[in-house]
């Protein structure tokens, strides 16, 4: 369960909001008329963002863990349009009622919008009360890295439990490739504010993979905060960066999972193309979005004729695996 320090920190945080308590370079999404009210911009409690219009075609049902002031459900919500479209969770009571109060307020502003798009609920991310393979969108923004170890894995089973076949789990999260000082990882506040329970990039991924997702890609990573020695018991400087991720509930490949991290083969050969035989063609001189397996795989070959680009950690779909 959550500790008390995080529920105490978001409970002042809804009551009082705390603008920079997270903090996000994604651009907020502008959409035709979507009006997001100035409060739910000053409670974005988020450090990415788990909306894309690519996810959410065919009014599929979405499930947003750890509502905060409430932006991102009403962004979901501006794409399903119906009751209950949106299922909102969080274990907060003082969250769950300024998330209303919010809402209403976006009804006002917004007059395609009911605050009945939105079903909130009291829940918890590690026991989520949501039928099993019912969900065809989970998300959470900047909550998992709160998470000690056997919880994380506790909360990813729960979203994977949660989706239906070929699911989509859109993460947004700190992550640090510095090791983080034992004391600063063990101090629950600083952990509740998202700056000490961030792990490797690596890890994460792996951690998703054990959770049985086939695909896992890696959309946008970008500097999020730095832990000065000045400011923290650090002897080191330790910068942390947000990610995005999307982790796909699909059938996981007998040599593990398709691992998107923005890398692209191209083929720059006298041929018209070039064919691996393992069913990836890549066109002469175009680029082909590949998976990290094929970007090895395609590498080992050790061919003079394709250059494979190094980890953009920028992913937009398409391309093979």
């Amino acid at each position: 369960m959550y500790l008390s320090t995080t529920r105490e920190l978001y409970r002042q945080a809804a009551i009082e909001p705390q603008k920079g308590l997270c903090c996000t370079t994604t651009p907020i999404w502008r959409l035709p008329e979507l009006s997001i009210p100035d409060i739910m911009l000053e409670m974005n409690y988020g450090c990415g963002s788990t909306v894309d219009p690519r996810d959410l075609a065919g009014d599929p049902a979405i499930l947003y863990v750890g509502v905060g002031g409430g932006m991102e459900v009403l962004q979901f919500a501006y794409f399903s349009r119906r009751p209950g479209g949106v299922v909102g969770l969080d274990v907060v009571d003082e969250m769950l009622t300024a998330c209303r109060r919010n809402l209403q307020q976006a009804e006002r502003q917004n007059p395609w919008f009911r605050s009945s798009f939105v079903d909130l609920r009291q829940g918890d991310a590690l026991d989520l009360p949501i039928e099993s393979g019912t969900i065809d969108v989970a998300a959470q923004n900047c909550l998992f890295n709160i998470f000690h170890d056997d919880d994380l894995k506790r909360a990813l089973a729960e979203m994977y439990r949660a989706l239906k076949p070929n699911g989509r789990l859109i993460l947004s999260d700190p992550v640090c490739e510095t090791p983080m000082p034992e004391q600063l990882r063990q101090d629950e506040r600083l952990r509740a504010m998202c700056l000490t329970g961030a792990i490797p990039l690596q890890d994460y991924v792996k951690r998703l993979a054990d959770a049985g997702f086939g695909t896992i890609e890696v959309r946008a990573k970008r500097p999020y905060r730095v832990l000065a020695p000045r400011h923290y018991p650090t002897d080191r400087l330790i910068p942390i960066e947000s990610v995005e991720i999307c982790a796909i509930k699909n059938p996981m490949p007998p040599d593990g999972p398709c691992v998107f991290t923005g890398k692209t083969a191209i083929y720059f050969g006298d041929r018209d193309f070039f064919d691996d035989g393992k069913g990836h063609a890549l066109g002469q001189n175009q680029p082909h979005a590949v998976c990290d397996k094929t970007a090895a795989a395609l590498a080992a070959l050790g061919r003079d004729d394709i250059h494979i680009s190094q980890s953009t950690y920028f992913y937009d779909g398409g391309g093979c695996c």
